[in-house]
């Protein structure tokens, strides 16, 4: 469709506007400061510990060293999001994969898949929690019917770390969120953790698994999932509690009523928040 000469006229006057645009001095130095600033958070979020079980963060660290510039980090649900939408240093438009808009649970394995087909010629680092990969491992079959390789990052914090701190903070005491045995006497889901065996369960569908225990152990096992040919599943075991702070508050409706006691102090908090939220038109 031509352009008409009204529209041509606007499009010119647009484009001079833009010409003169100029950020602010002050604008571009305050962003670098904090860009600084967080930069150097985020080495002490990667710096190894050495307590067992390691935290998320340290895994997301020991990944994206070891990651080249044009491979690919992917993940979609829970809290593992969230710490790579914190931690992670892109080093390619392409190299930084998150499905978070609407927390698509199980996504991870069968979109790693469709990342490989759509760029061979890249490492396709799978990140997954445990919830997540119990949702829709099936597509690990897939992946070794069609010799697709991926490497899976699996880690498990038995239960499901992003609702049980939301539970946690709306003073709910992560109720149900943890792969936990029910006591008898209690009724309450906090006995023995349950035996599911993730490396046990990734060999039935064939993939290559390797089990590591702490971060020295993972980067080996980063290494060599890296000279496979099949898709290789890396299991490693997190700290639950142990996580990035939020930084922003999320408004989820607690209970007005309640008998306990937490959950009436995380309402009393809530109502103090309210009173702090702005509302754009």
């Amino acid at each position: 469709m031509p352009v008409t000469s009204d529209a041509r006229v606007c499009l010119e006057e647009l484009l001079s506007l833009l010409a003169d645009f100029r950020v602010p001095e002050e604008y571009i130095e305050r962003t670098a400061a904090v860009n600084k600033a967080w930069d150097k958070q985020v080495n002490e979020f990667y710096k190894v510990s050495g307590s067992l079980p390691v935290t998320q963060a340290e895994v997301v660290g020991a990944v994206n060293e070891f990651a080249g510039p044009r491979d690919v980090v992917l993940c979609a649900a829970g809290s593992l999001p969230g710490d790579l939408h914190k931690l992670w240093r892109t080093k390619d438009p392409k190299g930084f994969h998150l499905e978070y808009g609407y927390s698509t649970m199980g996504y991870e394995c069968a979109a790693g898949i469709g990342a490989k087909m759509a760029c061979p010629d890249r490492e396709i680092f799978v990140m997954v929690g445990d919830g997540n990969y119990l949702m829709m491992n099936n597509e690990i079959v897939t992946a070794i019917q069609e010799k697709v390789k991926v490497t899976i990052i699996l880690l498990n914090n038995n239960g499901f770390g992003s609702i049980g701190g939301l539970s946690q903070s709306i003073g709910s005491e992560r109720f149900g969120t943890k792969y936990r045995y029910r006591e008898e006497k209690t009724g309450f889901l906090t006995g023995e953790k349950l035996p599911v065996n993730f490396a046990q369960n990734a060999r039935s569908l064939g993939a290559h698994v390797i089990e590591a225990t702490d971060i020295d152990s993972l980067k080996k096992a980063l290494n060599e999932a890296k000279k496979q040919t099949v898709t290789t599943v890396i299991t490693i075991e997190t700290d639950l509690y142990k996580g990035i702070p939020g930084y922003a508050w999320w408004e989820v409706a607690v209970a007005e009523v309640s008998g306990i006691e937490s959950v009436g102090n995380a309402y009393k908090s809530y109502i103090e928040n309210k009173k702090k939220q702005r509302y754009h038109l």
